[in-house]
């Protein structure tokens, strides 16, 4: 990522340029990565591809002024990142299903980032509903958050009973995310590339099992500490006390505005969910 693109996604989360790659720095750009890029899954549905390429991924984000889903949004978060100084790390993880089962490999990718002052932290701003800051990576007790309560522990045994890690290495073990006392993800601590993810994001574009292949969203944090959410069309607006409001959007017209007003995504037609 050259200074030009740098200067172009900070413009976009409006921010300024940081001096140094500490703690508030990054828990200033978690916070507005996710008011500002929504969490979306519309290119599935536009029949668009997705390329996990630091050129393509900052093509979409700047240029088109779009989102994305995990792989995308962390993605380029990570390149933004390692720009501007941070030491950052790309994990892998696996998503808690129905009845607590795993997801696929590479289900989800999360980044541990060192700052020069506070040590390594967890931020994922591609979870959709998730923590608004990053998490300290190394705490293990509850870690209060605007999206919730959250620790991050030692994972068990999976369900064929094997453990995440190298035997006896210090601190290799995988890792449960837990929010609100339900687990998230579980999190691999070996290092990963972005190009390890394609088969994932392969999967979660084609596979009919795949959520993401069955529904539309388009969602963000407001500034209020809340989240608009655009579901096909209906939109959910929730505060930050949980209070709710939805309604469909009745025309055509109504669901452009409310993706370019509420997402700053301009289309020029509505997405609907693929049927094959």
């Amino acid at each position: 990522m050259n200074s030009a693109q740098v200067d172009a996604y900070l413009r976009r989360l409006g921010v300024a340029h940081p001096a140094w790659p500490t703690i508030d720095v990054l828990r200033e750009l978690h916070l507005r990565h996710l008011q500002t890029v929504p969490f979306e899954n519309l290119s599935i549905h536009l029949g668009e591809e997705i390329v996990l390429e630091e050129k393509r991924l900052l093509d979409k984000v700047l240029g088109a002024g779009r989102g994305g889903f995990c792989y995308e949004l962390n993605g380029v978060f990570a390149a933004l990142l390692t720009a501007l100084g941070f030491d950052v790390t790309v994990l892998a993880a696996r998503v808690y299903g129905e009845e607590g089962r795993l997801g696929i490999p590479y289900d989800h990718m999360a980044l541990r980032v060192r700052t020069v002052d506070a040590g390594a932290w967890l931020a994922d701003i591609g979870f959709g509903t998730h923590s608004h800051y990053p998490l300290a990576f190394e705490e293990r007790g509850e870690q209060v958050d605007p999206g919730g309560v959250f620790r991050i522990v030692e994972a068990g045994p999976d369900a064929a009973g094997a453990r995440g890690g190298a035997p006896g290495a210090a601190g290799a073990a995988d890792l449960d995310v837990i929010r609100d006392g339900r687990p998230e993800y579980r999190l691999e601590v070996r290092p990963r590339v972005l190009g390890d993810f394609a088969v994932g994001a392969w999967w979660h574009s084609t596979a009919p099992t795949s959520h993401f292949m069955r529904s539309l969203v388009c969602s963000r944090v407001t500034e209020g500490g809340g989240r608009v959410t655009l579901s096909g069309r209906r939109l959910t607006e929730t505060a930050a006390d949980g209070r709710r409001e939805e309604r469909e959007l009745t025309t055509d017209e109504d669901v452009l505005t409310a993706y370019r007003d509420r997402f700053g995504i301009e289309l020029t037609s509505v997405p609907t969910v693929r049927t094959a």
